[in-house]
This record gives C-alpha cells, structure tokens and sequence, in this order.
C-alpha cells in the first residue's frame, strides 16, 4: 500500500510543472462577421477548430511542452454534418477541426511556451499574409502584448490581391528574393506590411523586436478583429 502511495504522489509532482506551465488562450471574435477560429500546435502535435458567430468566445488549453503553435481566422468557410468543406482564407485541408497549418494568406498569432529562460515567446505573423486584423495579449504575466489591426486588406497592392485577403510576397510569388532564401529580402512590398503594423512578424528575415517573451504559465487573449 505504501508503495502504490509513493508511487501516485511521484506521479502527481511530475504532473505538477505542466499543470503550472500549461496555457490557457481565450480566442474572441469581434468581426462583424462569423469566422472559423482554428490552432494547430507541434510538441506535442494536436490541433481544433471552431466556428464563432461575433462576439463568441472559444478557450483551449496549450501544453507547456509546446515548442511551436498557432492560432488564426479562417473565413468564407462551408462545412458539412461531418466537419469536411473548404474556406476561402486559412483552409487548413477541407476540415473544421484543423490538424495542419492553413492556406495562405491568414494572419497568425505564433507561439512558443516554457522555452529558454523558461520564457514564452509569442509574436504576430504576416509572413503568409493577412486575413484579418489580430490582437496577442497576455491575461497574467505583467507583460505586453502585440497588435495589427490596420486595413491590409482594404489597401493591399493589386499584386498580392485575393478573395478574402491580402497575400504575402512570398506565398504568392514563390521567388528567392520575396522568400528571402538567397539574400536579404526584397523590401518593396514587405514594406507595405511593416509600415501597418510596426510590431507584426512581416518577413522570413524579419528583427527580433517583433518576437515578445512572458514568463511560463501565462495564460493569452487572440482577439479577431479587435
């Protein structure tokens, strides 16, 4: 009997880190518009979906041993009884509960939790272009969040012009120097893209001050058209 007992106390205090470090994100919806909120996460892999009607809410929780994930807004979507359709932007493989990332473009709210320093780090992305505007921030923690809220769409240059969104250079060229695989990036159109939201992740060689670190064990907001 004792030993079963020390047993269940060991394997309680192994859990007690991750239960300590785990992240809970409530994703909002304040678009005039339904939109299909979708998460895929690696370390361990696992992934949803929802659809939100405005103003509706939908929690998950995040393991700490995630070492990579993200949250996006998938719209124009059509689903049968089943969860299989297609969207218009963020498709992630004709099904509501997303186990793969989505099709671009599709802003993205990026995180990495309990990494080096035992930090989050958490950022918004534009490098697979946007969809519609973002808010990152931490509930607890005592740290800063981050937001891209402008009028990509409505703006966007003729180019990178899709049903629904505003692609990126990249994804909608596929050439070395908007891909930044051979040399610094092409600025002229990722430009178009910092200049709207300083503080977003908006090339693959993008600085570091748009990646933003809280302590683990934060818990986040993602809110869709904020």
């Amino acid at each position: 009997m004792a030993t079963s007992a020390n047993a269940l106390l060991c394997f309680f205090l192994f859990l007690l880190p991750l239960s300590i470090n785990a992240a809970t994100f409530q994703i909002v919806n304040r678009c005039s518009f339904t939109v299909w909120a979708a998460w895929v996460s690696t370390g361990p892999r696992t992934g949803g979906g929802s659809q939100l009607s405005p103003g509706q809410s939908w929690t998950i929780n995040v393991n700490a041993s995630t070492t990579g994930g993200r949250i996006w807004a998938r719209t124009g979507c059509s689903f049968d009884s089943s969860g299989r359709g297609s969207c218009q932007t963020g498709d992630c493989g004709g099904v509501l509960q997303c186990q793969d990332y989505g099709r671009p473009p599709n802003t993205l709210a990026e995180f990495a939790l309990n990494q080096f320093n035992n930090l989050d780090f958490f950022d918004i992305s534009l490098v697979e272009g946007y969809n519609v505007g973002l808010d990152f921030s931490p509930t607890t923690g005592g740290c800063r969040g981050v937001r891209c809220s402008a009028n990509i769409v409505g703006e966007c240059p003729a180019p990178l012009r899709v049903p629904g969104g505003c692609n990126s250079p990249c994804a909608m060229f596929w050439t070395p120097e908007y891909c930044c695989t051979n040399g610094p990036c092409r600025p002229t159109i990722w430009d178009f893209f910092k200049r709207r939201c300083p503080d977003a992740y908006t090339s693959p060689q993008d600085d570091q001050t748009s990646t933003f670190t809280c302590p683990a064990g934060t818990n986040y907001s993602v809110t869709f058209c904020p």
